[in-house]
C-alpha cells in the first residue's frame, strides 16, 4: 500500500557490509514542516497570551515606561521617591554587577512594578465602569449625558485591538441579588398563575423562608460570589446538565440550520456532498486556528460593552464523558484529526498535511473516498452511537466494561479526542415548497437523526446531507446557543463568499494523491454489549418518535414594522406567544425565556418569566369582545414595557431563578429542607422559549445580500405537556419559529400552536393599524 510506505520515514537492512540506512526525504520534509508549524503556533499563542495578560496595556508600554524612568534618572530626577535606591541596596555588588549596572537594574525593576500597578489600576477602573448598567434601562434611541460620558470612558480604558480574551480579567462578577428582591419578584411572577388561596399559601411559605432559612443560605452564597469567578455557572453546568441521567438527545442538545430566506430555503451552493463537507470543514479549521490563538474579536454590546468569552474555550476537542452518578466534560488541545460517520462505519481523517490544514479540495477527496467505500459495518458498529442517545447510566457502565481496553478503547479514544464529529448523512433534507413537512423533517433530523448516526456527546456534530444541505447538533453543557452561532456565522460566510465552488460543484484546488487515506475504526463488540446498544436505541427511538415538530415561517411582517410601532421585537413576540398559548390551551402557564448574563465573568443565562400580571391582563382583553382596541393597545404597551424591564433585570444580574437555584443547592449541601425552594424548583416550564441571535459578526451585509440570513435553530420540549419555541428575527420582514412538543400529550399540537402564533401576531399588528385585516 502506497500510503503505508509513505508513512515510514526511514528503513534499514542488515548486509554483510553492515547496516544500510534509507531515508525518505518526503516524509522527513513533512516531519520538519509539522514541527515548524507546531512551534510557530506555540509562539503565536505565547505572544497573544502576553498581550491578553497585560491588556489594556501593551508590551510596548512597558518599554516606554522603562525609557521614561531611565531618562529621569540620567536627568538626576528620582520619580520613585527613593524606591530605586532601596532596591539598589538589596542587590549584591560583584564584578558582574557594578554600581552602574545596579542602578539600571533597579530602575528597570521599579519601572516594571509601576507598569504592573498601572495595569491593575486600569483593569479595576474598567471593571468599575463595566459595573454600571444604567444605559440598558434607558429608552431606546435616547441616551443620557451620564451614559454618554460613561461610554466615552469605557472606550478610553478599553484599549485598541483587543483579542478574544482581553477583557476577561476586567469583567465584573455576577452580583448576588438580595433575598427580599428575589422573593418579591418571584411572588409577583406567580401571581397570575395562582388563585387567591394558593397565592396566600405561597406568600406565607415564602415569608417563612425569608425569615428563617434564607439569611444563612445567602451568607454562603455571598461568600462563594467573593471566591469564585461566578457563583452560578459551575453549579449550573454540574446540576442542570452533567448530573442528568436521562437522554441528552432531544432533552438537552439543540440544533442549528443553514442560512436561508423564504425564497432560498432550498438554496444549496453545491449538491455534491463531499465538496460541501470539504469547504465547511476547512472553514471550521480556519475558525479553530483563530480561536486557539485568541485572535477573534470579543463580542461587545453597542460596540462598547464586552461579553464574556470563556465558553469559546471548549468548542473543539471536547467530549461529554458518561459517569454512573454524573458526567464530566473532557477538553483537550491540539487535536489533529476528525471522525466521520457514514452508513454505520466510523472513519478517522487527518486534518493536517505537511504542517498545514488540508485544503478544501483535499478534504473533498478524503470524504469522497469514504462515500465510495462499500464495506459493511462490523457487528454492533451500525448503532453504536445510540449509546450516547439513550440513558446515561447504561452508557457509563457499558463504557467501563466493554470500552476500557483493547481495540474498543483505542477506537473510542479516537472519537472522544477528535476535533469534532462529522456525519455524512445518507438522507437528503432541506426545504421543499412542494413537500409540506420538509422543514419539520429537516429539523427533526438535526435534533435526533436516526438516533445512532450522531455522537451526541461531542461538543458539536456537523451534519452534511446527501444533497449538500448542512446543519449542526450541539451538546449543551459546555456552552449556549450564541457561542455555536458565532462559529456558524463565520464558517457559512467563509463557505459562501471566500471559498466557493467550481462550475461543476467541486471545491476549488487540485487533487493531492500523496494524502494518507481515511482509516476505518475497528471494534470488537460482544453480544452482551450489542444488547445494551439495542436497548439504548429503543429508548432513544421512542423519545425521537414522540417529538412533534413544526417549522413556522412567518413572513407577513417582521422587525421593520414592529420597530415602527415603537415596541421591542422580542416583547412583541413574547406577548404573541402568551396570546397564542392561551388560545391553544385556555390557560396561562409558567413561561421560560432565556436571557444572557455574559456581561459578567463566566456568565451564561438567566430566566425571564414572560407570563406576568400585565401580559395576562392584555391577553384577557384581547379575548374580551367588550374591550376596545385603544384599551388593548394600552395594556399591550404596559405588558411590553414590563417584559423589557424584566429582561434588563435578568441581563444585569437581578433575575429570579438562578439565585433561587443556587440557594437550593446550598440548602441541599447543608442538609436544610426548604418547602419554599422545593416548590419553586419543582414547578414545570410548560412554555420554554428562546430567541436565536444573528449577525453577531456582521460578516454579511444584509442590505446587499438579503438572501443570506439565518434560519435559526431549535430544541426539544422541556415539559411532557408543554411547548418548546425557538425563534429568530430574520432581517426586516421575516420571523422563523421552531416549535416542538410531544405526540404523546393529547393537549399539545405543534402545528396548531404555530397557527395560533401566526394569528396572534396578526391580531396584535391590527391594534396598531385597525384598517389592516387580521387574517
Amino acid at each position: 500500500m502506497a500510503e503505508a510506505h509513505q508513512a515510514v520515514a526511514f528503513q534499514f537492512t542488515v548486509t554483510p557490509e553492515g547496516i544500510r540506512l534509507q531515508l525518505s526525504r518526503e516524509v522527513l520534509k513533512h516531519i520538519y514542516l509539522s514541527g515548524v508549524t507546531s512551534w510557530r503556533k506555540r509562539a503565536i499563542q505565547f505572544k497573544n497570551g502576553i498581550l491578553t495578560e497585560v491588556y489594556p496595556a501593551s508590551p510596548s508600554s512597558w518599554l516606554f515606561m522603562v525609557i521614561a524612568i531611565m531618562s529621569s534618572i540620567y536627568a538626576r530626577v528620582d520619580p520613585s521617591m527613593g524606591m530605586i535606591d532601596s532596591i539598589k541596596k538589596v542587590l549584591p555588588v560583584s564584578d558582574y554587577l557594578t554600581v552602574q549596572t545596579q542602578t539600571v537594574l533597579s530602575a528597570i525593576l521599579f519601572a516594571t512594578a509601576l507598569w504592573l500597578s498601572l495595569i491593575l489600576l486600569l483593569r479595576y477602573t474598567l471593571k468599575t465602569l463595566l459595573s454600571y448598567h444604567g444605559w440598558i434601562f434607558e429608552p431606546h434611541g435616547k441616551m443620557s449625558a451620564t451614559t454618554k460620558l460613561w461610554m466615552s470612558l469605557v472606550k478610553m480604558f478599553s484599549g485598541r485591538r483587543p483579542l478574544l480574551y482581553s477583557f476577561q480579567a476586567a469583567l465584573p462578577r455576577l452580583p448576588v441579588p438580595s433575598i427580599e428582591d428575589t422573593i418579591q419578584r418571584y411572588l409577583e411572577s406567580v401571581r397570575p398563575l395562582l388563585d387567591d388561596d394558593q397565592y396566600k399559601q405561597m406568600e406565607m411559605v415564602a415569608n417563612e423562608f425569608k425569615k428563617d432559612q434564607a439569611p444563612k443560605l445567602q451568607k454562603y452564597l455571598v461568600l462563594k460570589s467573593w471566591w469564585a469567578n461566578n457563583y452560578v455557572s459551575d453549579w449550573w453546568e454540574e446540576y442542570i446538565y452533567l448530573k442528568g441521567r436521562g437522554p441528552i438527545m432531544v432533552n438537552s442538545n439543540f440544533y442549528t440550520m443553514v442560512r436561508t430566506t423564504r425564497d432560498l430555503l432550498y438554496m444549496i451552493p453545491t449538491h455534491r456532498q463531499a465538496a460541501r463537507a470539504g469547504n465547511v470543514v476547512h472553514a471550521i479549521l480556519q475558525y479553530r486556528r483563530k480561536l486557539e490563538r485568541g485572535e477573534h474579536s470579543p463580542m461587545r454590546a453597542l460596540g462598547v460593552v464586552p461579553m464574556c468569552s470563556y465558553q469559546y474555550e471548549r468548542m473543539f476537542n471536547t467530549t461529554r464523558i458518561p459517569g454512573i452518578e454524573t458526567d464530566y466534560v473532557q477538553h483537550l488541545r491540539n487535536r489533529k484529526h476528525l471522525v466521520v460517520y457514514h452508513r454505520g462505519r466510523f472513519f478517522k481523517v487527518w486534518l493536517y498535511y505537511g504542517g498545514r490544514h488540508l485544503l478544501p479540495s483535499e478534504l473533498e477527496q478524503q470524504f469522497q473516498h469514504i462515500l465510495n467505500d462499500t464495506t459493511e459495518p462490523q457487528p454492533g458498529e451500525l448503532k453504536l452511537a445510540s449509546l450516547t442517545a439513550g440513558n446515561r447510566v447504561p452508557w457509563a457502565k457499558a463504557r467501563q466494561k466493554y470500552f476500557s481496553s483493547g481495540v474498543n478503547k483505542t477506537s473510542l479514544d479516537v472519537i472522544e479526542t477528535a476535533a469534532f464529529f462529522l456525519t455524512l448523512d445518507d438522507e437528503a433534507h432541506g426545504y421543499d415548497p412542494e413537500r409540506a413537512r420538509s422543514m419539520d423533517l429537516y429539523a427533526k433530523s438535526l435534533l435526533h437523526g436516526k438516533c445512532y448516526d450522531r455522537w451526541f456527546d461531542k461538543s458539536f456534530n456537523l451534519i452534511v446531507y446527501k444533497n449538500g444541505k448542512i446543519g449542526v447538533n450541539t451538546e449543551h453543557s459546555w456552552a449556549d446557543a450564541p457561542i455555536i452561532g458565532h462559529m456558524w456565522e463565520d464558517i457559512l460566510a467563509t463557505d459562501f463568499f471566500r471559498l466557493g465552488y467550481t462550475e461543476e460543484g467541486h471545491c476549488r484546488g487540485d487533487i493531492n494523491k500523496a494524502l494518507t487515506l481515511p482509516t476505518r475504526l475497528q471494534w470488537d463488540i460482544p453480544k452482551m454489549c450489542q444488547e445494551i446498544i439495542e436497548s439504548s436505541y429503543a429508548t432513544a427511538k421512542d423519545l425521537a418518535d414522540d417529538v412533534d415538530f413544526y417549522g413556522c415561517v412567518f413572513d407577513d411582517f417582521g422587525k421593520g414594522l414592529i420597530k415602527k410601532s415603537r415596541t421591542s421585537p422580542d416583547a412583541f413576540i413574547q406577548l404573541a406567544l402568551q396570546l397564542a398559548h392561551f388560545r391553544d390551551k385556555g390557560e396561562f402557564c409558567l413561561t421560560y425565556e432565556s436571557s444572557m448574563t455574559r456581561m459578567f465573568r463566566e456568565g451564561r443565562t438567566e430566566t425571564v418569566r414572560s407570563c406576568t400580571i400585565e401580559s395576562t391582563a392584555f391577553v384577557r382583553a384581547m379575548e374580551d369582545e367588550a374591550c376596545t382596541n385603544e384599551q388593548r393597545l394600552a395594556l399591550f404597551r404596559s405588558a411590553a414595557e414590563k417584559h423589557q424591564n424584566m429582561y434588563r433585570l435578568a441581563m444585569t444580574g437581578a433575575g429570579i431563578d438562578r439565585h433561587l437555584f443556587c440557594l437550593y443547592i446550598v440548602s441541599k449541601l447543608l442538609d436544610i429542607e426548604s418547602p419554599f425552594l422545593k416548590q419553586v424548583l419543582s414547578e414545570p416550564w410548560r412554555l420554554s422559549t428562546s430567541q436565536t441571535p444573528q449577525h453577531q459578526l456582521n460578516l454579511v451585509d444584509v442590505q446587499k445580500f438579503p438572501k443570506y440570513v439565518g434560519a435559526g435553530g431549535g430544541f426539544g420540549p422541556v415539559a411532557d405537556d408543554g411547548y418548546g419555541v425557538s425563534y429568530i428575527i430574520v432581517g426586516e420582514n421575516l420571523i422563523t419559529f421552531h416549535i416542538s412538543s410531544k405526540f404523546s400529550c393529547p393537549e399539545t399540537d405543534s402545528h396548531r400552536f404555530g397557527q395560533n402564533i401566526r394569528q396572534a401576531m396578526l391580531d396584535i399588528r391590527a391594534l396598531f393599524n385597525p384598517k389592516q385585516k387580521a387574517n
